[in-house]
């Protein structure tokens, strides 16, 4: 799960972490009567949006010389023309896809007097199993061109999890970071305070880019981006109240309230697979053979007939899907349960695209007759090869 700009800060200075003076606004008259009691003279007018490279996207609505969804502002009354072009209108990135995400909220914060800008995240580096700090002196909206063009200037650090987050380790993390006199005795406060945050929330990620070196010496969390593991939301009631859901897609949602495992992508071939590993592969497959798949939808072992049904109506309601591929080879999850539940669907929803069925595995044949039964236009294949081939193939007849 993932949360705004401004709730990540709010999250990090609970432990005590250094962030600047903000506050999030949803209207033009917000963000004047909150900039009014900043401390000024300089401002930051942020988008808060679900992406990254904010300060590099458009507002396509704003056309090509629009300014960025990050942007300073030097007086109220600059505040508020930000404020006034930036709400409402679509922010693209390229974490956004052309799409673009609408902005219905800003950031107003105090601007800062920034002499350096670094680049920290933690996260799990699954080469060690083990929490992993990130950092680099080359902070800034451009540090994937530095990851690709001179990773020798990226530093991973893992931390033992049963020592947690040692002096040494901060010292590393210093020394990488090129920290001296009060930003290094800040480093030394900063960075087990940033893993703790990480490990107690159950952050997936915690990304501070830029965390700054000021020109008065200290350290300060000018960004923050946080990503949550799902899977251990119920330890945590507070972190849930921060979900946005209108920053997720629809039909994520739909498939969470179902426990469903489901992301949406750009392709147009929806799937449907039981088991992450198998997803990936039919998706790998499909792509071999020259098609985008729509999704990655993971049904699960013990799926029931409702849950299969379920899942069938998120595929469909993808209006970019033309062609639907159900993938499943039956272990836990029984041949004739995904049969009934396609069947189902089907009858409830209708079927305006091709649909192909390969199964495999526990009660495949009577899963197979209740397919060939139901009068349906289902296809059916022998094998995963043989089903991607027939519905690329089906797909791409029809756009002829």
């Amino acid at each position: 799960m993932n949360i705004h700009e401004y709730q990540a800060k709010r999250l990090l200075h609970s432990y005590g972490a250094p962030v600047a003076p903000g506050v999030a606004v949803y209207s033009v008259e917000q963000a004047e009567e909150w900039a009014r009691k900043l401390p000024g003279p300089l401002y930051v007018v942020k988008s808060q949006i679900h992406a990254g490279g904010r300060g590099k996207g458009k507002f396509k609505e704003l056309g090509d010389d629009a300014k960025g969804g990050v942007r300073l502002a030097h007086s109220v009354e600059e505040v508020v023309d930000n404020a006034r072009e930036m709400l409402g209108n679509t922010l693209e990135t390229k974490q956004t896809g052309p799409a673009g995400k609408q902005v219905n909220r800003l950031y107003i914060e105090d601007g800062a007097d920034i002499d350096r800008e670094l680049y920290l995240s933690i996260l799990i580096d699954r080469a060690t199993g083990r929490p992993a700090f990130v950092v680099s002196t080359e902070g800034g909206m451009d540090i994937e061109a530095v990851a690709e063009e001179t990773p020798d200037k990226i530093t991973t650090l893992p931390i033992d999890p049963v020592k947690g987050m040692t002096e040494a380790d901060a010292k590393k993390l210093n020394r990488a970071l090129k920290l001296t006199k009060q930003a290094a005795k800040d480093g030394l406060d900063l960075f087990p305070t940033l893993y703790k945050a990480f490990t107690e929330k159950d952050m997936s990620l915690l990304e501070v880019n830029p965390l700054i070196v000021m020109k008065d010496g200290r350290l300060r969390v000018l960004d923050a981006k946080v990503s949550f593991d799902g899977n251990a939301l119920f330890r945590h009631p507070d972190i849930v109240e921060l979900r946005d859901i209108s920053e997720e897609d629809e039909k994520e949602i739909e498939a969470s309230k179902h426990d469903l495992a489901y992301v949406a992508l750009d392709g147009n071939i929806g799937c449907m697979v039981n088991g992450a590993g198998l997803a990936m592969a039919t998706m790998d497959i499909i792509k071999l053979y020259g098609a985008e798949p729509a999704n990655f939808l993971d049904v699960g072992g013990g799926a029931s007939k409702e849950k299969v049904t379920a899942a069938f109506k998120i595929i469909t309601a993808d209006r970019n899907v033309k062609g639907i591929l159900v993938n499943i080879f039956g272990g836990i999850m029984r041949c004739d349960v995904i049969a009934e539940g396609v069947v189902a669907a089907v009858k409830e929803v209708g079927l305006k695209v091709p649909l192909v069925v390969r199964l495999e595995g526990t009660n495949v044949d009577q899963g197979k007759a209740i397919l060939n039964d139901s009068g349906l236009d289902i296809i059916a294949a022998d094998d995963l090869d043989d089903a991607a081939k027939k519905i690329v193939a089906a797909v791409s007849e029809g756009k002829e």
